[in-house]
């Protein structure tokens, strides 16, 4: 990942997904209809008959580029989505067309994963564009089968910085709970929020940098106290992606960690959806942040721990059937005694 870029003059992306039905395009029609004076670039995989175009469309759909009513612009990827990034980007620059944030409609099996990673790997993508959020939906009416049944829907799940739950209204608070404890174990880093008819607070999904190197890490306190529960495998559900916290009170030494951490991406990388950790170094008074996608990994000084606040790492690897307990004996082996520092 690219730590050091000037994120105040980019363009924010927001990649939207989850599964089939999950209420993709009717949440994409909300925001629509609630920005009326900020202009967005919609990008959809394709147009299909339950795309935003059926009501908003100024132009033939027939276009690559299409004008909406509103002001903003809807695109497809007939290309790759590089070429469609590119594409709008030229347009911007030599002021054809006009936006200020791009949301990528993904389709409903799409793995998150290969967008997220076209943001850190090509170079003028990665100086232009800033991703800001995964925001995933789950159906809770049928969010539980096809999370169980269905392994890019765990994986959108896991990528996820906000997950937003539709339908809720069709559920009693019995099985909403039920399903909120299985996105928990998936992800305990996202928070969860019910939206109807695709209705939700424009700040929570926008501009929420789920992707910046801050110290802000916020794990669901519910998962913490599973976590120090934690001996079985039907706790997780058998979810072939799933989530562990790694905590300690030691410091790290820096030489050790970089070898252990190179060593876990360059193994299991693949496997790596998301992680993200504020870190306790022997070397520094400043926390250290760290945050990755599979094998893309970014870390950059954050704020110096407050002198009431004991330091402290903790991490969180939401991943494929990665395997835990090496996770945490390896990355235990980099931390240091106090009579070693």
């Amino acid at each position: 990942m690219a730590p050091y870029r000037d994120l105040n003059n980019m363009i924010p992306v927001t990649i939207i997904t989850g599964f089939l039905g999950a209420g993709k395009t009717t949440l994409i029609k909300n925001i629509l209809y609630k920005l009326k004076d900020y202009q967005l670039a919609i990008i959809e995989n394709e147009f299909g008959p339950e795309s935003i175009d059926n009501e908003l469309l100024f132009q033939n759909s027939k276009e690559e580029i299409i004008e909406l009513s509103n002001g903003c612009i809807c695109c497809s990827i007939r290309g790759d989505l590089v070429k469609t990034l590119n594409d709008l980007k030229t347009k911007k620059l030599n002021k054809s067309l006009n936006f200020d944030h791009v949301i990528i409609e993904t389709t409903g099996i799409a793995n998150p994963g290969p967008i997220c990673q076209t943001f850190f790997i090509d170079n003028d993508i990665a100086n232009y564009y800033r991703l800001d959020s995964v925001v995933a939906l789950v159906d809770a009416k049928h969010g539980i089968d096809t999370l169980k049944n269905q392994i890019e829907a765990q994986k959108q799940i896991g990528f996820a910085d906000r997950i937003l739950v539709s339908k809720s209204d069709l559920v009693d608070d019995k099985e909403f709970n039920l399903l909120k404890k299985h996105l928990i174990k998936i992800n305990p880093r996202s928070p969860i929020k019910k939206t109807n008819y695709g209705d939700i607070n424009i700040e929570d999904i926008l501009n929420i940098n789920g992707f910046n190197l801050n110290d802000a890490l916020d794990i669901n306190s519910e998962f913490i106290n599973q976590e120090e529960h934690i001996c079985s495998e039907d706790c997780h559900h058998n979810n072939e992606i799933s989530s562990f916290v790694f905590l300690s009170n030691k410091p790290f030494c820096s030489k050790k960690l970089e070898i252990v951490l190179s060593y876990l991406t360059e193994k299991y990388g693949p496997n790596m959806l998301r992680y993200k950790g504020i870190l306790y170094m022997h070397d520094t008074n400043k926390r250290i942040i760290l945050q990755g996608v599979h094998m893309l990994m970014g870390a950059e000084q954050g704020n110096e721990w407050e002198s009431a606040q004991k330091p402290n790492t903790k991490i969180v690897f939401i991943g494929h059937k990665l395997p835990r307990e090496l996770f945490v004996e390896k990355l235990n082996e980099c931390t240091m005694d106090i009579s070693e520092i």
